[in-house]
C-alpha cells in the first residue's frame, strides 16, 4: 500500500532533505546575491523530492509573477503559459497559499493550453507549494514530473518540508541583506551630509552668511546646474582648499 511504501522511504528521503537544506544553509554564509541563492533552492528541490525532474520558482511583486529561478528553460515557458492566462498551479499556491497537485490529464480541463504544452514538453504531473519570503514577495516552488500521477503523498510531504525550511533560511538572509541595505543607504547620508556641512562651513566664511543662507546658495547652484547636491559641494570644497573633502 502506498502508506506502507511511504514508511519505508521516510529514512532515505529525509536524508535526501536533510543534506539539501545544509547545502543552503551553507550558501547562506557565501553567496552575496539572493537570486544565486533562489537558484540554488530550484536545483536542491530536484534533489530533495524524488519524483522532481525539473522545478522553478515564481515570485509575486505586485501582483506580477516572475520566474526568478528555473533548471531549464522548457519548464520556465510553461511557468509563462500560466502568467498569460493568469491561473495555473504556480499561480494557485501563491495565491492560496497551500500545496496543489495536479496531472497533466486534470490540467487539460483546467489550463489546456499549458496541460498542451506541457505533455509534448514531456511532462505528466505538477507539484507547486506556497512560497512567503516577505511582505513584498509571495510566490512558490514549483515541480514538474515526466511520469503521469508522478507525485504521491510523500512528495507532498517532503517539498513541504524542505520548503518550510528553506522560507525561513531565505527570509532571515533576506532580513540580513535588507539590513545591510539600510546600513549602507546610512552610511552614504551620513558621508553627504558631512561634505554639505564642510562646503557650508566654508561658504560661511567666505560670503559671510549664515548656514541657512550658504545651504541656499547650495541648492539653488545644485539646481542650475542639474547636479547633486553633494557632487557640487564636493566640487566646491576642492576648488576652494585644493584638497578632496574628508569623508
Amino acid at each position: 500500500m502506498e502508506h506502507e511504501r511511504d514508511d519505508e522511504a521516510w529514512p532515505v528521503v529525509l536524508d535526501e532533505v536533510t543534506g539539501a537544506l545544509e547545502t543552503l544553509t551553507a550558501a547562506l554564509d557565501s553567496v552575496n546575491d539572493f537570486t544565486m541563492l533562489l537558484h540554488q533552492v530550484c536545483e536542491q528541490v530536484t534533489r530533495a523530492v524524488p519524483g522532481v525532474d525539473e522545478a522553478t520558482i515564481t515570485l509575486i511583486t505586485h501582483g506580477v509573477p516572475v520566474t526568478v529561478a528555473s533548471t531549464s528553460d522548457v519548464v520556465t515557458a510553461l511557468d509563462h503559459d500560466q502568467y498569460a492566462i493568469g491561473d495555473g498551479p504556480c499561480l494557485r499556491a501563491s495565491r492560496r497559499g497551500t500545496m496543489v497537485r495536479v496531472s497533466v490529464a486534470d490540467a487539460a480541463e483546467l489550463w489546456p493550453v499549458f496541460a498542451k504544452d506541457s505533455a509534448e514538453a514531456g511532462f505528466g504531473s505538477f507539484l507547486s507549494a506556497p512560497l512567503v519570503i516577505s511582505d513584498g514577495h509571495s510566490g512558490a516552488v514549483n515541480c514538474y514530473s515526466t511520469r503521469n500521477h508522478g507525485f504521491a503523498d510523500l512528495d507532498e510531504k517532503l517539498l513541504d518540508l524542505y520548503t518550510t525550511a528553506a522560507t525561513a533560511a531565505l527570509r532571515a538572509y533576506r532580513r540580513y541583506q535588507q539590513a545591510h541595505e539600510t546600513t549602507e543607504h546610512l552610511r552614504q547620508a551620513l558621508t553627504s551630509r558631512a561634505v554639505i556641512d564642510q562646503a557650508k562651513g566654508i561658504l560661511m566664511a567666505l560670503r559671510q552668511v549664515s548656514a541657512d543662507e550658504a545651504f541656499t546658495l547650495l541648492v539653488e547652484q545644485s539646481q542650475r546646474e542639474n547636479v547633486k547636491l553633494r557632487d557640487l559641494a564636493s566640487r566646491f570644497i576642492a576648488r576652494a582648499t585644493g584638497v578632496p573633502p574628508t569623508t
